[in-house]
């Protein structure tokens, strides 16, 4: 990537992408985060710009500064993302870890972290703006849709489909070939071996919705 980058959150999420981006050698602009209390503190040599909607920051995005969102709230994610759409025409950039070991015929979409250690297998599609954490596995003609979140050392295997905002807990497995519906959530530790309907929780070995 040629172009800093601008990071839109500053908290936990947002030192990952920092130190993401890092490690691959690109320059981070600055982050900006919505907490007044973090405006001015510095990370190394890159600091707290400012808020999230600053227009003179945000009109750097574009020709001369990619953005990546680095927030864990799906609703906020959705509503910097929309913005960054519609004010400035971009769509955010991947960070992906150099530790990672993705494919190279898996498909991958925009704005999504993919942490330390995570692997991508053969076939494998990933939307756009997920956060895939430390560790995770997504086997091979699995599936995820826009906005998921995949925590550190889960197992999404062979043919799993996770539809549109689900969230998967750390150290979860989900058998092969299931679905797991839109905004779904999958507690910790679960060991999936149905499909999940939309919107719903479900925890434990086997999973039970909750």
């Amino acid at each position: 990537m040629e172009n800093p980058v601008l990071i839109f959150g500053a908290g936990g999420l947002g030192m990952t992408a920092l130190d993401l981006f890092q490690r691959n050698g690109v320059v981070v602009y600055g982050l900006l985060d919505d907490n007044k209390d973090l405006h001015g503190k510095e990370f190394g040599d890159v600091s707290v710009l400012g808020e999230t909607d600053d227009d003179g920051f945000l009109k750097l995005i574009g020709q001369k500064c990619e953005a990546f969102v680095a927030i864990g709230d799906g609703r906020v994610r959705k509503r910097l993302v929309k913005m960054l759409n519609e004010r400035r025409k971009v769509q955010p950039v991947n960070a992906i870890h150099d530790t990672a070991t993705v494919s190279a015929l898996a498909t991958i979409g925009h704005g999504n972290l993919i942490a330390a250690r995570v692997v991508i297998n053969p076939y494998a599609e990933i939307g756009q703006h997920c956060i895939i954490q430390t560790g995770a596995i997504i086997e091979s003609q699995a599936k995820l849709g826009d906005y998921v979140q995949v925590g550190t050392g889960s197992v999404i295997n062979s043919g799993v489909t996770v539809e549109e905002g689900a969230f998967i807990g750390t150290g979860s497995t989900l058998v092969a070939g299931i679905t797991v519906g839109k905004n779904a959530r999958v507690g910790a530790g679960s060991v999936v071996v149905e499909n999940v309907e939309a919107g719903a929780t479900v925890f434990g070995n086997p999973a039970r919705k909750v």
